[in-house]
């Protein structure tokens, strides 16, 4: 609503005054990042202080304004002093953030090595020595560098001097940062009567290019806050973006949280992560012995279904790029011989493109609701347990390698990095610190004596390899590779809770290497059994045997060949010659894997005919139940 003149205006209107807004404040940045994108400056906004040695305020724009780095309006029109401090915000935060890439591509560059695709463990040593914060770096960030570099020297035919060669002006954002302005551009505050709705009070242009202070005026934007803001958290200035034709509010709010502490933890939730089984989590107790036991048989987060469908995404996307490619290269090659532009394949071109971006946001909206799915799983299991520490495996430097060119890329786009955020931001709401554990030996060592495990294919078939089944020469333990590494990450974090550091980057808690003494006081002692007396005391019930289900009060009719008749114990109709494929398959409460007898190899839903995959179904009278000697006594895994 417009404040001076009460008028309604559309959602449309709005969009496009703010649209009109933004295009300033993103002109003036980029005017300024082009400005001031050399080694030289970007070096003295990193130093934190000035000329006259005066120490930098934490605000970008104000750093900016003490440097001197101002933007240039654009003639003729009229903008407030407020969005010349988004503007240089803006271009400010994007100046600061370069500083490290600046340092990462002088030290990549200055341990060069002889071949860029394998380095050497010397190499590698010095590379890292040679980028400040290198031993606690990824490899994945020195190798996507080393590949840029690559890339350049092919094209360009020599190495490049720095980054500021390397990579160019950056590209700003089309967006406000009302967090840079006071009361006198833009305010927020929740309604009185409804505690679920904010008014977001701001000063937007009537026209694209305002030419006076009246071509500004007051605009009042309801929002409607999600259930996740509390009652009681203090609004802050939001961002607005521009998606399309939309403008979507990023809303910063703070609330009181329990405070998380580094030690002193005896209740940890492990998490181990995997592809189609993509989290498996669960807790341990430190008594104070030293002992450490479970707290039950753990769970898992599965999502093979979602990730299918990222990859179907994935495939499709990489099928509408090719074919963008093979059109341009048309387009290229009839521009030389001066053909008309108003073709087909222009057309094509512009649909392919709209495509492309479709694709592109389906995959990211997927990637957002899976890792919200999955990180409030983690946190969830976490309360129930009463933990109050979750230690993630450390896969920030993990390479697909070996497993084939499809899994190799579906394990590479597991959206990790989303997922751990997202834990970090909900324990913390809760009060449970979240610390990131080395991945060295957990699926490899037995979580009760630390022996090298044998991974088989499943625990009916342990003499075919596979990487499922775990079983210790050692103790004798055998379980799910996944769950074994759970333990083994808890029992890691829980011994070595002096080892945690928090980095003064990002506030993250870590343990960056693991310590010989304290890793043999990692392991799970196994419950002892129950000692309860299940001798036999009497006679054994009668159990009534009921040829019939349950609901059936007479014998099933006799097997019928013709269209008539009932159909016996509900399962086959009566008018088939042969019984469907579901009751021909083995489908008994330990299903884990192929039967022996069957040469078809189900996958996924197809395991259960037409079944859930842990939905097994009681098998027809006229077949004998087989059930191999093995599994006689072990329980469903699901």
């Amino acid at each position: 609503m417009n404040e001076e003149t009460g008028e309604v205006q559309a959602p449309a209107l709005l969009a496009e005054r703010v649209g009109w807004c933004v295009d300033l404040v993103s002109a003036m940045a980029r005017s300024l990042l082009a400005e001031y994108w050399s080694p030289t400056d970007v070096g003295v906004l990193a130093s934190g202080e000035d000329a006259d040695g005066r120490r930098l305020p934490s605000n970008a724009w104000m750093a900016l304004r003490r440097l001197g780095w101002n933007p240039a309006v654009p003639c003729g029109v009229t903008v407030n002093d407020r969005i010349v401090r988004m503007a240089q915000e803006q271009a400010g935060r994007a100046l600061r953030s370069a500083h490290w890439r600046v340092e990462l591509t002088a030290g990549v560059l200055a341990s060069w090595p002889v071949d860029p695709v394998k380095r050497t463990a010397e190499e590698w040593e010095k590379a890292r020595a040679a980028v400040p914060g290198g031993q606690s770096l990824p490899s994945s960030v020195i190798k996507s560098r080393t590949r840029q570099i690559v890339s350049f020297l092919k094209t360009g035919g020599r190495m490049p001097v720095d980054v500021f060669e390397l990579e160019g002006v950056p590209r700003t954002a089309r967006m406000l940062l009302l967090s840079a302005c006071d009361r006198q551009q833009a305010a927020i505050e929740r309604c009185a009567d409804d505690p679920g709705r904010a008014v977001l009070r701001l000063q937007l242009p009537t026209r694209p290019e305002p030419q006076s202070y009246k071509d500004w005026t007051w605009v009042a934007c309801p929002i409607a806050l999600p259930p996740t803001v509390p009652a009681g958290a203090v609004l802050h200035l939001p961002t607005l973006r521009m998606d399309g034709e939309r403008v979507r509010v990023d809303l910063a709010y703070t609330h009181a949280v329990p405070k998380t502490r580094r030690t002193g933890h005896t209740v940890a939730l492990g998490v181990d992560w995997g592809l189609n089984t993509l989290l498996s989590a669960g807790a341990v107790r430190l008594h104070d012995d030293g002992c450490i036991t479970a707290l039950g048989a753990g769970a898992q987060f599965r999502a093979a279904g979602v990730l299918a469908k990222q990859h179907r995404l994935r495939r499709q996307s990489e099928q509408l790029h090719a074919k963008t490619a093979r059109h341009q290269r048309l387009t290229d090659g009839r521009a030389r011989h001066q053909v008309a532009s108003n073709t087909a394949v222009d057309r094509k071109h512009s649909v392919l493109s709209n495509e492309i971006r479709h694709v592109s946001a389906r995959r990211s909206n997927l990637n957002k609701a899976l890792a919200w799915a999955a990180a409030r799983w983690a946190v969830d299991q976490a309360i129930s347990a009463g933990a109050s520490v979750i230690h993630l495996e450390d896969l920030r430097s993990m390479e697909a390698k070996g497993l084939g060119r499809t899994m190799n890329t579906r394990l590479s786009q597991v959206v990790r990095g989303q997922i751990a955020d997202r834990i970090r931001h909900l324990a913390a709401e809760a009060g449970i610190a979240v610390v990131t554990v080395p991945a060295q030996g957990t699926s490899k060592q037995c979580p009760n004596c630390l022996t090298p495990m044998r991974h088989r294919k499943a625990p009916d078939r342990i003499t075919t390899p596979g990487w499922k089944w775990a079983m210790c020469p050692g103790c004798g333990y055998q379980g799910d590779r996944d769950h074994g590494a759970w333990k083994r990450i808890a029992a890691r974090g829980l011994t070595h809770q002096t080892k945690t550091v928090v980095d003064r980057a990002d506030g993250t808690m870590v343990i960056h290497y693991v310590v010989s003494k304290l890793e043999t006081a990692a392991v799970v002692t196994p419950q002892p059994k129950s000692s309860r007396d299940r001798s036999k005391t009497g006679p054994t019930r009668h159990r009534a045997t009921r040829p019939a289900p349950r609901r059936r009060r007479v014998p099933s009719p006799a097997w019928s060949v013709g269209p008539a008749g009932q159909r016996p114990e509900g399962r086959a109709h009566t008018d088939r010659t042969r019984l469907p494929r579901a009751a021909h398959r083995y489908q008994g409460v330990t299903t884990i894997s192929t039967p022996i007898i069957s040469r078809h190899r189900p996958q996924r839903a197809a395991l259960g005919a037409g079944f859930h995959l842990h939905a097994h179904a009681t098998p027809p009278r006229w077949e004998p139940i087989l059930r191999s000697d093995a599994m006689s006594d072990m329980g469903s895994l699901s």
